[in-house]
């Protein structure tokens, strides 16, 4: 029997939209300050969609980004994967308009809806696309559009949410090529359901004046609990992950954490042994993108030099749900 065939990223792209909301706008919104969202979070400013935009929108520009990039055709794709908690509708699925937009023909996909891990269970579901030799170029987005579900009364939530999007184009390595996808660890513990959540508008509470007026339709979040949630499986799911492939911390050359919260990436870092100059940390100029955070510090780590062909990088997340996951992958760009 043939080895599985390993799945390597062979191009990036990213894509956010330019209006900005900085800081000093959301002092005239809400209580708070400057000096208050950046102590606790570490954002300055997130990127918001203009009126009329939605979450295909940016994941096809993002996509496009991605293929011109590698210098091939949308009509090359097979599959088609997208990550949001913010589709357009409930259905069609987002993967369908992206699909259209883009014009990808005889392609089949889907959505996947982790929250902040999204990006990761995507990328391994396309991986494995890959690895069972059935498709060779599998397309996977993480985009959201989260100042459509944001309530901008409510100061702890507001600071930290902005819309991007981002894509990785997968493709087999070759026979003996160390790039690629080495493992993952992901996990999902539905009891921190209630922490982090938005209470109306599928079936258990479908859209009712009654939702409307609770404003039951953004985001709800009990914000020490996912804290410490993340701050502690944040820490021991890459632990698991190197640890099994035997890997330290010293061995990984580019960590790309979810970019929630600035005491999160800074706490998991140091906890795990961490250079911080090989710890990606951009969520100051995007704020929380939930399922893009991955892939749009994948482009700013390239661009800074921390990956290239061979680096072993690692990547986690955690998420509503709660989700959680990490990744370990060789580069090979």
């Amino acid at each position: 029997m043939n080895p599985p065939v390993r799945a390597k990223i062979t191009a990036v792209g990213t894509y956010v939209p330019p209006r900005l909301l900085t800081n000093a706008d959301l002092e005239k919104l809400v209580e708070t300050s400057n000096d208050w969202i950046l102590t606790r979070t570490g954002i300055s400013e997130r990127h918001m969609v203009e009126p009329g935009k939605a979450t295909s929108d940016m994941a096809v520009e993002a996509a496009r980004n991605c293929l011109e990039h590698r210098g091939i055709d949308a009509t090359t794709i097979e599959a088609l994967l997208v990550a949001t908690v913010t589709p357009d509708m409930l259905f069609p699925s987002t993967a369908c308009l992206v699909q259209h937009k883009l014009g990808v023909p005889q392609c089949w996909g889907f959505d996947v809806l982790a929250a902040c891990s999204g990006f990761l269970y995507a990328l391994a579901a396309g991986a494995s696309l890959i690895s069972a030799g059935t498709h060779r170029r599998v397309l996977v987005i993480g985009a959201d559009t989260m100042t459509s579900i944001i309530d901008y009364t409510d100061r702890a939530t507001c600071i930290l949410f902005g819309d991007g999007a981002g894509a990785v184009l997968l493709e087999p390595a070759e026979p003996g090529e160390e790039a690629g996808l080495l493992d993952f660890h992901h996990q999902i513990e539905g009891v921190g359901g209630s922490s982090l959540y938005m209470p109306a508008g599928g079936s258990h509470r479908p859209a009712s004046h009654e939702t409307v007026d609770k404003r039951e339709h953004f985001v709800h979040q009990e914000g020490q609990a996912v804290f410490k949630y993340a701050v502690l499986k944040m820490y021991e799911i890459c632990q698991t992950v190197l640890s099994r492939n035997g890997f330290t911390a010293d061995d990984v050359d580019c960590f790309i954490p979810h970019q929630a919260n600035l005491r999160i990436i800074q706490s998991t870092g140091e906890r795990l042994g961490l250079d911080p100059k090989r710890v990606i940390v951009n969520i100051g100029k995007y704020g929380n993108t939930t399922a893009a955070t991955i892939p749009l510090a994948m482009k700013d780590a390239h661009e800074q030099g921390l990956l290239h062909p061979g680096a072993l990088v690692l990547l986690a997340a955690v998420g509503a749900g709660y989700t959680c996951g990490a990744q370990l992958l060789r580069w090979a760009i």
